[in-house]
């Protein structure tokens, strides 16, 4: 089964949420690790910043920077020990694909630059499931063909 997550996934994955144990029933299951891109990381990492900052600022927003250090380690251990997998893309397929994507669903749906790059990921990747927790995204994939298990 090819899968492919978003920044949701991961966030439920490796921060305590309520779908977090979807996340990880679904992660356990995989026979093989699961394939992630440079930009997923990329935005999954600042997601975990963005929300130290905002943490730093107002206690009651985010989590602390010790916490999201945590996060960042146990990620950077998944992908050292073959949890997940930084999978090659070809950049110039995905962008056509979202530019596609974007111009069949943005302006009605008002989807999110990142989002459609996901999609478009999967999308290039063949991937047969899309793993989000995003309802925007969820529906995003479907549209597309995407299989979404949660």
């Amino acid at each position: 089964m090819i899968v492919y997550p978003d920044t949701s996934f991961l966030c439920a994955l490796y921060r305590p949420q309520g779908n977090s144990a979807q996340a990880a029933e679904y992660f356990s299951g995989l026979k093989d690790p699961l394939p992630v891109s440079s930009p997923l990381l990329f935005e999954f990492r600042q997601s975990l910043r963005l929300q130290s900052f905002l943490h730093d600022r107002d206690q009651n927003k985010g989590f602390s920077l010790k916490e999201a250090g945590a996060v960042l380690a146990k990620l950077e251990e998944n992908l050292k020990d073959g949890f997940l997998e930084i999978i090659p893309v070809d950049w110039a397929d995905v962008v056509s694909r979202a530019e596609m994507l974007s111009a069949r669903h943005a302006a009605r749906d008002g989807t999110r630059g990142f989002d459609i790059i996901h999609v478009a990921t999967a999308l290039h990747l063949k991937a047969k499931n899309f793993l989000t927790f995003d309802t925007a995204q969820r529906k995003l994939a479907q549209a597309e063909g995407l299989k979404t298990p949660f």
